[in-house]
């Protein structure tokens, strides 16, 4: 979704370095005492500070860094963010250059060295509309046109709540959120990439409390042939980013 706007520019950087095609998620485990969805997304926006804390916040930076061990490359990450829908990506590897992909509120695009700059349509653009929403933990409802909890199952062996999240016109996204801390642990979901969309899943580990609210500095993707890890050194608040920092670049 929308969580530091990471997921899009790193998994076109880990498909434009190799293709892959993920399996299809293991069905979740049926359990008859499940919470009703009102109940998982209360517990997760208090587990993040709140709504008011939550509120306060309107934009942020964050500066980290990656790397794709099974390939060996390493890399600097700037993920920028601001209410209500705009975000970029700005990643840079030594021996390959800038990949970077942005949302401005409209537009959706990515230019780096390999497929150069393209504006996203269809099932792309729609995803990054809702991987930009600000603060979406707070608006999942109006993300996404259906949210049913469907069972438990393990995440990095802790237990879970599944959550199948159903945009308007477009493909059901999984959602686990820890059953005892409340915060969003997995999120499963085909993005774009060069060589079209696949899916992904995306780990969120290590929250820490900045301004009041929680924050994963551990951002780890999972794919078949390859483990993007993001690990963020540095996150700013309510900071003044320009529209422009969003908006398509202009064609070289």
């Amino acid at each position: 979704m929308k969580r530091l706007g990471c997921m899009v520019v790193l998994f076109t950087l880990a498909v434009s370095l190799a293709a892959a095609q993920a399996p299809a998620p293991k069905p979740a485990a049926s359990d008859t005492a499940l919470p009703a969805i009102d109940q998982v997304l209360d517990k997760c926006v208090a587990a993040m500070g709140g709504k008011e804390a939550l509120a306060r916040i309107t934009s942020r930076q964050a500066k980290g860094t990656f790397e794709l061990a099974a390939m060996g490359v390493t890399g600097t990450v700037t993920v920028l963010s601001k209410a209500p829908n705009r975000a970029a990506t700005i990643t840079d590897i030594a021996g390959f250059g800038a990949f970077r992909t942005g949302f401005d509120g409209t537009i959706a695009w990515s230019d780096n060295p390999m497929a150069g700059l393209r504006e996203l349509g269809g099932d792309a653009l729609a995803a990054a509309k809702r991987d930009a929403v600000f603060n979406g933990e707070l608006k999942l409802k109006d993300i996404f046109g259906k949210l049913v909890v469907t069972g438990r199952q393990k995440v990095n062996e802790k237990d879970a709540f599944v959550v199948e999240a159903t945009p308007a016109g477009g493909k059901a996204e999984t959602l686990f959120f820890d059953t005892e801390t409340g915060l969003l642990v997995r999120h499963d979901a085909e993005r774009s990439s060069d060589q079209g969309m696949a899916l992904v899943e995306t780990h969120y580990g290590d929250y820490r409390a900045v301004d009041g609210v929680k924050v994963p500095f551990s951002i780890k993707q999972v794919m078949p042939q390859m483990t993007i890890a993001i690990t963020l050194t540095e996150v700013t608040h309510n900071v003044d980013i320009e529209d422009a920092k969003f908006a398509k670049p202009a064609a070289k």
